[in-house]
């Protein structure tokens, strides 16, 4: 048996046990594929992140949930950045580039007025594609019915990195109400069986916000809801600028809210900006460290 420290850091908070949780192994190199998904169902979180060395980047990261690897996860490589920030392992580099499985991307961080370290995440250029599943076993398949699914806007599934199925919802309230079973969601998202599902609505707890949403994982990921997803919200983002913004505007902020329903409260924040024939999104958030774990291997 071999001894591995994790760090536990929550992202898209600055305080602990808010936002979501992810674990970092900063002497990734040492283990294997296997070793790699063993630590990560030990750890139990929806992700752990593990820096590599990269050929192609500043640093490499793979991302494994306690059932399978992951192409990109925002929260962890938020809190595997903030890792290597802290530690100062990456020098004075502000500016560096991740090698992922979604591609090479950019990274910023900055210190904002408050000293506190924001992280800035470009993601892969943002796609969408159809839903033509029954919305009404997909609404039964989160606990809602079909009344509850916003008719004016497009079920689709999106990525920027990682493909999920997003779902605009008419109500805040029907947040509370939501009980996932996400053993149905392979026979409903046909198109994409191993999707996760994330509904979405424009009511907001907090009045600064613009959208609050929830993330449901696959059940091939070995976890039930995601806290607050990084790449969800940035492919969300994009959603907003395609089909809820006026056409017009080039640059969009936005501030999206998740996990309140779950005692997690976190926020990420979306830039979307508007190129000829797509967009480029980029989502910023914090992190803050909780506590070292040890697993046994």
């Amino acid at each position: 048996m071999s001894k591995v420290k994790v760090y536990h850091y929550d992202a898209f908070s600055n305080e602990p046990n808010m936002g979501n949780p992810a674990g970092v192994v900063l002497d990734g190199d040492q283990f294997t594929e296997k070793e790699m998904q063993e630590i990560a169902l030990k750890v139990g979180f929806n992700e752990t992140a593990f820096p590599l060395k990269s050929d192609k980047a500043d640093v490499r990261i793979r991302y494994f949930t306690p059932g399978h690897e992951m192409n990109l996860c925002g929260h962890a490589t938020m809190a595997a950045i903030y890792a290597l920030k802290t530690k100062e392992l990456l020098k004075e580099k502000s500016d560096l580039t991740i090698e992922t499985k979604a591609g090479v991307l950019p990274i910023r961080i900055n210190r904002n007025s408050q000293n506190e370290i924001d992280i800035t995440m470009k993601q892969a250029s943002p796609q969408f594609k159809e839903f033509n599943g029954s919305v009404e076993d997909l609404a039964f398949s989160i606990g809602l019915k079909k009344d509850d699914i916003e008719p004016n806007l497009p079920i689709l599934y999106g990525s920027t990195g990682t493909w999920t199925l997003l779902i605009p919802i008419k109500t805040l309230s029907a947040f509370k109400r939501m009980k996932p079973n996400n053993k149905l969601f392979p026979s409903i998202l046909k198109e994409m069986p191993m999707a996760s599902v994330h509904p979405f609505c424009l009511e907001t707890y907090d009045s600064n916000a613009h959208m609050h949403a929830r993330h449901f994982s696959s059940p091939f990921s070995g976890t039930i809801e995601d806290p607050v997803t990084g790449t969800a919200s940035g492919v969300m983002g994009a959603y907003y600028a395609k089909y809820i913004a006026d056409n017009n505007v080039l640059n969009l902020n936005l501030l999206i809210e998740q996990g309140q329903e779950i005692g997690r409260d976190g926020r990420v924040e979306v830039n979307v900006m508007k190129s000829e024939d797509s967009y480029e999104v980029e989502i910023t958030g914090k992190a803050v460290f909780v506590k070292e774990i040890e697993v046994f291997i």
